[in-house]
């Protein structure tokens, strides 16, 4: 399917984004409404209207983001044999403190059938590229991993993580990565490996403490659970020289063995 022209959608609603998530109701189960879908893709990272964006909205966004995202897609979908699905592209929350400050203003959301990214006028293409992958990654895991996404794990989740930034080493180069793979040694991964991570890796995405260890939130080390995903699919992959292309069909179990 393909990039969604939602700069038309920008254009002519930006002020009211229910109008353009009332767009999008046909992408999701039918029992959800534009405001219940409004208020979720805000949770990762969808803006929120404000008067400096109303004289002309899509300053907000680089203006050769569709094309850019459009060149990726075409290009991983040939590399990892990957689906044609949905893509849509909205400004970011610039005021969201945990985007700005772990994400460096930027997000994304993936599903099996549809992804959303979220970006800023203040992103380069190299930025905006390293994004798409890590999504477009995630993606291609869930479309090929035989699991149903109700039974998805705390593991599951900081693999499917873990995979997607190496994926941005491996595609975009390592000076692409986010900032939070550096926040912590490997010895010091080890440890929140073990003491954290690995006691609570069957814990389910449905339960309050998978997004807390996940994110590091409360009192957890921050990013806890990324940091430990990114460097045990590091391992695993120059272990038995695989590319990350060849991961997606692993099991989560099998990677950490």
């Amino acid at each position: 399917m393909g990039i969604i022209r939602t700069d038309e959608w920008i254009r002519d609603h930006y002020s009211n984004p229910l109008e353009i998530c009332k767009k999008l109701t046909t992408y999701f189960p039918m029992e959800s409404s534009e405001r219940e879908i409004y208020q979720y893709l805000r949770v990762h990272g969808m803006y929120k209207p404000h008067k400096e964006g109303e004289e002309a909205p899509l300053k907000l966004l680089p203006e050769n983001i569709w094309r850019v995202v459009k060149k990726e897609e075409d290009r991983l979908k040939r590399e990892w044999n990957g689906p044609s699905i949905p893509i849509f592209i909205f400004p970011v929350d610039e005021y969201n403190r945990k985007i700005r400050k772990e994400f460096n203003g930027k997000s994304g959301l993936a599903f099996k059938d549809k992804l959303f990214l979220f970006f800023s006028s203040n992103n380069s293409v190299d930025e905006i590229k390293a994004v798409f992958t890590h999504e477009y990654n995630h993606v291609c895991r869930l479309t090929k991993i035989n699991k149903s996404e109700d039974n998805y794990t705390l593991l599951d989740s900081i693999i499917i993580e873990g995979l997607a930034e190496n994926a941005v080493s491996e595609q975009c180069g390592p000076d692409q990565v986010a900032g939070w793979t550096k926040y912590y040694t490997e010895n010091q991964v080890d440890r929140l490996w073990k003491n954290i991570i690995e006691p609570n890796q069957s814990i389910f995405k449905s339960e309050r403490k998978h997004d807390e260890l996940l994110y590091g939130m409360g009192f957890y080390p921050k990013m806890v659970g990324y940091c430990a995903g990114y460097y045990l699919v590091k391992r695993y992959m120059e272990k038995h020289r695989l590319e990350c292309k060849d991961l997606f069909k692993i099991p989560s179990e099998n990677i950490i063995k």
